[in-house]
């Protein structure tokens, strides 16, 4: 029962091809979740920066195997919108490090220890 899961233009993916694409984005999902329930395990701002080149990876493994993104699809075109999407998701989450990092530091103007 392992044949090809068919459209309306042709043949797209198995059901090996979905399964795979499952089990990566459970595991995409499940650890940064192990890495943010164990807090001593690394700095945060090294968990931070897993947790969002997690996300990213993610990403792209919903585009490939449930979107089928690729080379050879629709001209490649869909390739161009992976690269597309690509480059908008760094920029939200440089943006937003950014955005964080700046309210971190001018919402406590004063150091902790000087506050005593």
């Amino acid at each position: 029962m392992s044949g090809p899961v068919h459209a309306a233009e042709g043949v797209h993916a198995t059901r090996r091809d979905y399964l795979t694409g499952f089990i990566l984005a459970a595991l995409l999902t499940i650890a940064p979740f192990a890495l943010v329930m164990r807090p001593g395990a690394i700095g945060p701002v090294a968990t931070g920066a897993i947790v969002m080149g997690l996300a990213a990876v993610q990403v792209v493994v919903h585009m490939i195997y449930f979107l089928h993104m690729n080379r050879r699809s629709e001209g490649g075109w869909t390739l161009l919108a992976l690269l597309f999407t690509l480059l908008l998701v760094g920029i939200v989450l440089s943006g937003s490090m950014w955005v964080m990092s700046h309210l971190q530091n001018n919402m406590m103007p004063i150091p902790m220890d000087e506050m005593r």
